[in-house]
């Protein structure tokens, strides 16, 4: 059975049921039928606005961002596919904060679904920085179907490497 990096610490049963779809040529078409568009979110300030409403609405009271961006090596060099910062700072007698996130730029070309679960994710991350239970009922909260999304993007992610030309 090929390795399925992106969801090892799936149950077993989940694996079985990915490696079929995989070893049957089926996992295009679930994630076509599933998700058949593309978000239209191109830009670092696009990103910026999109993440910015999601926070407003949920985390109103944290700090502001002072970044987003999109990057091209995070998945390369992190092994991770969204990351946050979160650095606070004594200037005078203000305490200043420095909220940024960044999404590998592969989440360019994701379905819109799976773009939100990654900004859900990193956005958690500035309330809770362990995942826990609260982080993950917080990112639940966020997007109800946050944990199906999440599989699915690690699905997603299976597809794109084995597929050598995206036809979508």
């Amino acid at each position: 059975m090929t390795t399925l990096k992106y969801i090892a610490h799936y149950p077993e049963q989940i694996q079985n049921q990915a490696a079929m779809l995989i070893s049957t040529g089926r996992l295009g078409e679930y994630l076509d039928k599933n998700y058949p568009n593309r978000h239209q979110i191109q830009s670092d300030k696009a990103l910026y606005h999109y993440i910015n409403e999601i926070k407003n609405q949920y985390m109103r009271k944290s700090s502001p961002l002072s970044q987003v961006t999109y990057n091209s090596k995070l998945a390369v060099l992190k092994q991770a596919l969204g990351i946050h910062t979160y650095q606070s700072r004594v200037q005078g007698s203000k305490l200043k904060s420095h909220n940024s996130i960044t999404v590998a730029s592969l989440f360019k070309e994701a379905p819109p679904e799976f773009l939100r679960m990654i900004v859900v994710h990193e956005l958690a991350h500035f309330k809770e920085q362990e995942h826990n239970k609260a982080f993950y009922q917080l990112c639940c909260h966020m997007e109800p179907d946050y944990h199906q999304f999440e599989l699915d993007a690690r699905l997603w992610l299976h597809w794109r490497e084995r597929e050598p030309v995206l036809t979508r």
